[in-house]
This record gives structure tokens, sequence and C-alpha cells, in this order.
């Protein structure tokens, strides 16, 4: 998650240009043009250092690396989400500079606490009735590769869960006075060889970045034009919200966005036409004329059902040609 700022620096509070001209004249270029601002910036190392420069309007922004190559200011979004229904169940903003293997604990110490909060309310609100969340609900944590460390694994298994992380490529490891991590990446590793471990890493693929996409991508957010961490995570808790919102629509309304409702309104229309005419016409034909329909053959084979209504004579009338052309477009 990125946004746009300008940056200066920690000890004296210059801005880039102004760090970059004195530079050039204690090199000897009493008065440097931008191509020689330019030239001196190329020859220096670790130019964006996080120790040397801070965003004056966002100090808790770090200077980060984008996938795409380029550099911004930006905050590390994270999110954890329940395997089963795709839920977002915790989300944390937390410093870019950090890598993953150091932010996993924050979010799940942020999940364990919301889950928590869950179970406690529903104990309150619905003492009686058969619990909907799981007592031990962080029993199994499935990551990707770039959240795998000796550490990470070992916190976990402490934590009495079950790790499903990915080990990346790296040379044979020494592990002496490390037994205890040695026998919590051995477990892990097996662990995701297994068939039960492959299809919840197949799982973790489909419902964990499906969030990202809808938050970060469709959703808007990869960017953000936002000063100061509390006022992102806000931003980020709304979007999050109505993506939660969205899978409670789909199960009630069998759609989780208002164009999808419309489409299928528009739908239900024209299979209630469909029916109606089907059911019209099976009565004045025999079954045998009635099988060899169109729309008779395209139900049965899953064909395009205003194509087949379009070849039957007599039915052609302008508000069933109208909600076909709907429907298709």
């Amino acid at each position: 998650m990125q946004r746009c700022a300008s940056i200066v620096r920690r000890d004296n509070g210059a801005s880039y240009d102004e760090f970059l001209t004195g530079l050039a004249r204690e090199s000897g270029i009493e008065t440097p043009s931008r191509e020689d601002l330019a030239r001196v910036d190329r020859k220096r190392k670790k130019k964006g250092s996080n120790e040397d420069w801070v965003s004056p309007s966002d100090p808790a922004a770090r200077i980060a690396k984008m996938k795409d190559g380029t550099t911004h200011l930006a905050h590390k979004a994270e999110h954890a989400v329940d395997m089963e229904t795709g839920a977002v169940i915790a989300v944390t903003l937390q410093a870019a500079d950090q890598g993953d293997t150091t932010t996993i604990k924050e979010t799940l110490a942020e999940t364990a606490e919301n889950l928590a909060h869950l179970i406690e309310r529903e104990a309150e609100k619905a003492p009686d009735a058969k619990p909907q969340v799981s007592l031990n609900p962080l029993t199994e944590i499935v990551a990707d590769k770039g959240y795998h460390s000796n550490e990470a694994i070992l916190a976990v298994q402490q934590a009495e869960a079950r790790s499903y992380i990915p080990e990346p490529k790296r040379p044979r490891r020494n592990w002496a006075g490390k037994s205890d991590q040695q026998q919590a990446v051995y477990a892990n590793r097996r662990r995701i060889n297994g068939n039960y471990g492959k299809q919840l890493l197949k799982r973790r693929g489909e419902l964990i970045e499906r969030s990202f996409a809808h938050c970060y991508e469709t959703g808007g957010m990869r960017r953000v034009y936002l000063r100061g961490r509390e006022n992102i995570l806000k931003r980020q808790l709304i979007h999050v919200g109505a993506f939660n919102l969205s899978l409670i629509f789909r199960v009630i309304l069998g759609a989780g966005t208002p164009r999808e409702l419309r489409n299928r309104r528009q739908r239900s229309i024209l299979i209630l036409l469909y029916l109606r005419i089907t059911l019209q016409t099976a009565a004045e034909l025999s079954m045998n004329e009635f099988a060899s329909l169109p729309v008779t053959r395209a139900v049965s084979q899953g064909c395009n059902v205003p194509s087949a209504i379009a070849e039957i004579p007599g039915l052609r009338h302008g508000l069933l040609e109208l909600a076909s052309h709907d429907l298709e477009n």
C-alpha cells in the first residue's frame, strides 16, 4: 500500500534537492545544475535508507520497493482469512520495511484477539445455543513461503498450532544448538508435502489472494493519499468490511454486488418468460414435437436459450427480444 509524499533528512530536515546540492558543493561544484545533481545522486549508495529519511507528513510511512520495481513511501497491509468462508477476520497495517516473518506475529495476535472477542460475544448472546465459532480456531495456519523462518515456525508450534508454510530453497543449514527449531521445520515440511497440506495451500491461493484482489486491485486501495497510520487503517477496515458484507449478501441474496443482483433479477424474469412459453407450447404440441423444439434442446443441452427461442415461429414479440438482448449484453 503506497502513498505520495516528499521526504526530508532525519538529522537536519533538509529536502532531497537541498541534500544533493550540499553534496555537489562539497565536491567542488558551486552552482550545480540538474544534470550535476543527477550525476552526484547516481554515485551514491543506500539512497533510500529509512534510517536517514522520513516523511514530514506521515512519519509512520517507510520507503519500500513495490512489486513493479518502483520505490514509494508505503505501509504494509496484512489479512488473516478464514479458510472455510473466505471472510477476513483480522487486518493489520504495519511498517513497510519489516519482513513477513516479523509482521506475521502481530497479525496472528490480532487474529487471536478478534476470535476470542467473537467467542465471548457469542457466549453472552446465546449461552445455550450450539457455538458457531470454534473454541480452538487457530489450530492450522497457512501462509506463503515469504513467511517461512525457523523462528516463525517454532513460534507457531509453541502456540499449539500446525503450520502449513512452504519452505523456500535454501542451502543446507547447521542445526547445532537448534534442535527445537529443527523439529518444528521438519514437521512443517512433512505437512506441506502431504495431500491435506497441498489442498490447504491451493485454497490459500484462492481465498486469501481473492481478498487482496478485491480490496486493493479492484477496490483501489493499492495507492492511497491519506496521512497517518490511523486514517489509512480506518479506510482499510471500511474496504475489508465491504468485502465481508459481499460474502454475506452472496449467501442471502445469491449476489454479492448490486450489478450482479440486477443481472440475476433480469435472468429470473427471463426464466419465467421461458417457462410460460414452454408450457404453452407443450400444451399445444405432442411430446415428440415438443422434444424437437429448439428451446427444449437448448435447456437440456445447456445452450443459449434466447437464440433457441428466436427460432420458434410466432414467438418473436418485442418484450422477448428486448429481454434477450439485455441478457446477452
